[in-house]
């Protein structure tokens, strides 16, 4: 693929260079030339710096907005004409002081970034983890690959990123559509809060799969929806006691 990559920090630096690794052509853009050629240098390979509009134009096949909230925003208003019709990755998130959200509710990080260029098919991924995380050749834990949910509208889209998800040696979960997106950003904001101001062990709030729906449940395929079958009748019940006299 040809990978366009707005932005030259840790994200940037860490998504392109498995990219590059396994053959993808990236460039790298910046408003700083000098930190772009830098960054190019460091991801050797098939790696090229120019400006955010060559970023945005070269990305033919995606382009990742690695760049803060407002920041990823602003860019893609500004070259939105060059981003018209291609995959945007959004890894960004929106946490402020005390681990809040700085969306106003109903809206994400990534709607905003669709709306400042809505010729372009925004994708939300890759928001979970630390840059380091995805620094590692590969993210297994505990002999289990990375799971990295992925949100959008556009299948062709979709497809591209969940091969570079895969790219990174990480599994690619289908998360929804681009709605869904607030509900990546928020638990981006609650691990953060647990990991960071807590110390807490984030995958210590979730049993594992077998145990989804209590001891002896059965969640396998179609597990989500026994879930959701199983909260729906409790909730039918609740409401049921709540209108006895």
């Amino acid at each position: 693929m040809r990978i366009g990559v707005l932005g030259t920090g840790n994200m940037a630096e860490a998504l392109a260079t498995h990219w590059v690794r396994v053959g993808h052509q990236v460039t790298v853009g910046g408003r700083d030339a000098h930190k772009a050629r830098r960054l190019a240098t460091r991801i050797g390979g098939d790696a090229r710096a120019g400006g955010l509009r060559e970023a945005a134009a070269s990305g033919r096949d995606a382009v990742l907005a690695a760049l803060p909230f407002g920041a990823g925003e602003d860019v893609a208003r500004e070259h939105q004409a060059a981003l018209d019709g291609k995959a945007l990755i959004d890894c960004s998130n929106p946490v402020g002081p005390g681990f809040r959200l700085l969306t106003r509710p109903g809206v994400s990080a990534a709607q905003h970034l669709a709306a400042a260029a809505p010729g372009a098919h925004v994708v939300k991924a890759f928001n979970l983890c630390h840059e380091d995380v995805w620094r590692m050749r590969p993210p297994v834990f505990g002999g289990r690959p990375l799971a990295v949910p992925v949100c959008g509208d556009d299948e062709t889209a979709l497809a591209r990123v969940r091969e570079l998800v895969r790219d990174l040696g990480c599994t690619p979960l289908a998360g929804g559509g681009l709605e869904r997106a607030g509900l990546l950003e928020a638990t981006a904001a609650l691990f953060i809060a647990l990991w960071v101001g807590q110390g807490a062990d984030a995958q210590a709030i979730a049993p594992p799969l077998a145990y989804a729906t209590g001891p002896g449940g059965q969640a396998g395929a179609g597990g989500t929806e026994a879930v959701g079958q199983r909260q729906g009748m409790h909730g039918q019940r609740s409401a049921g006691r709540d209108q006895r006299p």
